[in-house]
């Protein structure tokens, strides 16, 4: 499926295929999914990367590369599938959606937000790529290079997130830690290339520097890690922090981040993305569980070591997939009724990690808490 969304001639990968399927009945929250967001399509390569697919890589990095003019502009967020920078927003008032869903969109508004995960994203699937195999095209450099330093311009501002909110800009912990990966990365990818060292020393320290603001200004009274500098409220973008190695799995602030989330924001043992009543996204209404942050929940607990309880959440979330073994962006916790539009790439790699962690934890032995992790990057 993650092939199929894979547009040839370009190298594009589109979040999804379908444009306004409800993420709740009767609700507002409609959207147009037909294009390619970096962040989307890295998360896929690194599901396909897992699996042994390298062709799409190469073919979306060149996609990245002529997107941004070979390093001459930052990324956008997302484009259409063949490099279409402009994705107007708009609304057919002349058509209902499934099941008199309105408003049925045309394009996407999100494209001209400031989200600051983006380089992070495409820093970390380029060095996975990379780092197999110890070389780096000459022509990706300057891209690359150019993503870091917009993660460093960047990183102190408030931003929209990972989860493109409609309200207003906030200091969010996603988005640091992503900008804290494109600094890490792109050091280490200087290091692998050995001819900068000024370079390297520079994008080290300003990892080290994010990661510190990350630590002081991103934890509850219990230590805990939040939604933003601003608030208490939890987010499911934190269980990225274990997966790509923003602190070691047994830490103990990563394992009370995890735990939290596992109690507090689910439905049902399903995650939510956020409490909408805590979180100013800009919208009215409800919204299901999202399956990409249950997937991703799933290889979290593997990661600190709750082996058990990792496994069965992701045995009940293979249990809920459609008779085509699909996955939507939601499901209705009251039904299991899927949701969003379909089928959603991002929900997909999420699945692939996550049953890759349970496999690779069941092969190390009869003590499931002794094994090594799945580890997007070193």
């Amino acid at each position: 499926m993650l092939q199929a969304l894979t547009f040839q001639p370009t190298g594009a990968i589109v979040a999804a295929p379908t444009t306004s399927l409800p993420e709740a009945i009767g609700g507002e929250r409609n959207w147009d999914y037909r294009y390619a967001w970096i962040r989307d399509s890295t998360f896929a390569l690194w599901g396909l990367y897992t699996l042994g697919f390298d062709y799409e890589a190469n073919d979306f990095f060149n996609f990245m590369a002529d997107a941004c003019g070979r390093g001459e502009k930052p990324l956008q967020i997302m484009y259409g599938i063949g490099g279409e920078t402009k994705l107007e927003e708009r609304t057919l008032d002349h058509l209902d959606g499934y099941e008199g869903a309105r408003p049925v969109r045309v394009g996407n508004a999100a494209y001209k937000q400031a989200q600051h995960d983006v380089w992070g994203a495409a820093l970390d699937s380029v060095y996975i790529h990379t780092k197999s195999r110890d070389y780096l095209p000459d022509q990706l450099w300057p891209m690359l290079s150019r993503q870091v330093e917009e993660a460093l311009k960047k990183w102190r501002e408030p931003d929209r997130g990972i989860w493109e909110v409609r309200g207003d800009p906030k200091h969010f912990t996603s988005s640091k830690l992503m900008c804290w990966v494109a600094a890490d990365r792109g050091a280490r990818l200087a290091r692998l290339r050995g001819d900068d060292k000024e370079t390297e020393k520079r994008w080290q320290a300003a990892a080290d520097e994010i990661h510190a603001d990350i630590c002081k200004h991103a934890l509850d009274k219990r230590g805990v890690f939040v939604q933003h500098y601003d608030t208490d409220a939890l987010d499911a973008s934190n269980l990225l922090m274990p997966l790509v190695r923003f602190l070691p799995p047994d830490d103990e602030r990563i394992v009370k981040t995890v735990l939290a989330i596992a109690d507090e924001l689910t439905e049902h043992g399903l995650v939510l993305r956020y409490r909408t009543g805590e979180t100013d996204d800009g919208l009215h209404g409800e919204e299901g569980t999202f399956l990409i942050c249950s997937f991703w929940l799933v290889s979290a607990l593997v990661e600190i070591g709750h082996f058990v309880r990792g496994r069965n959440l992701c045995e009940r979330l293979l249990g809920h997939s459609s008779p085509l073994r699909l996955y939507a962006e939601e499901l209705d916790h009251h039904t299991g009724r899927h949701l969003g539009n379909f089928p959603q790439a991002f929900t997909h790699l999420a699945l692939i990690n996550a049953v890759m962690h349970v496999i690779r934890a069941e092969s190390a032995g009869e003590d499931p808490t002794r094994f090594a992790p799945v580890r997007l990057t070193a």
